[in-house]
């Protein structure tokens, strides 16, 4: 078995914090990386102890949801809160940067920004980053994935089979069709 890649690693801790996103309009994660070590972590969300888009909904004005946290700012201030200094680490985001978020990367001396999927890619911040000398690196995770509709598409499938088996005459058929589900979402695996 091959080994994943650093960057791939540290890709896909950023999609594991996703996870705990709590603004609906985008699951984002942002790992800050030293040496290979991992400094810090957030996720869009809400202000510690505050309401939450999951819960109320999402607060936007001019298009944006304001009652987000972005996660780069959010593993950026957990380094100020407990005394980690930022300068020269990486940054592995699960989308590209928004510009305000490019503008503390650049402030708090990041040097490498590694993203796997372009989101509005403001062209003032890339130009920022190109003066600041921070690097902008696209990481692929083309085998390896955290799928955060799982449950979904389970459910959906099984309604599909559900909705052909009386439909059709052939047993074998379905049997197949049912192995097939199974093997894509085995019944013991969490999202």
């Amino acid at each position: 078995m091959e080994r994943i890649s650093w960057d791939q690693y540290f890709m896909a801790q950023s999609h594991l914090l996703a996870l705990r996103s709590t603004c609906t309009r985008l699951m984002v994660g942002a790992t800050i990386v030293r040496e290979k070590r991992i400094i810090a972590g957030g996720y869009n969300g809400s202000v510690s102890g505050s309401v939450h888009c999951i819960d109320e909904g999402c607060y936007v004005v001019d298009g944006h949801c304001v009652r987000t946290v972005h996660a780069e700012a959010n593993a950026l201030l957990q380094c100020a809160k407990f005394g980690v200094p930022t300068e020269n680490a990486d940054i592995y985001i699960t989308h590209f940067p928004c510009l305000q978020c490019s503008k503390q990367l650049i402030q708090a001396g990041i040097k490498t920004v590694y993203y796997q999927t372009d989101y509005r890619n403001n062209e003032f911040a890339i130009q920022l980053f190109r003066e600041a000398g921070v690097e902008m690196k696209k990481v692929e995770l083309d085998y390896l994935a955290v799928d955060t509709n799982y449950q979904q598409k389970k459910k959906y499938v099984d309604e599909l089979l559900a909705r052909l088996e009386p439909m059709m005459d052939n047993k074998a058929e379905v049997n197949k069709l049912k192995q097939q589900a199974e093997q894509l979402f085995p019944e013991n695996r969490k999202v």
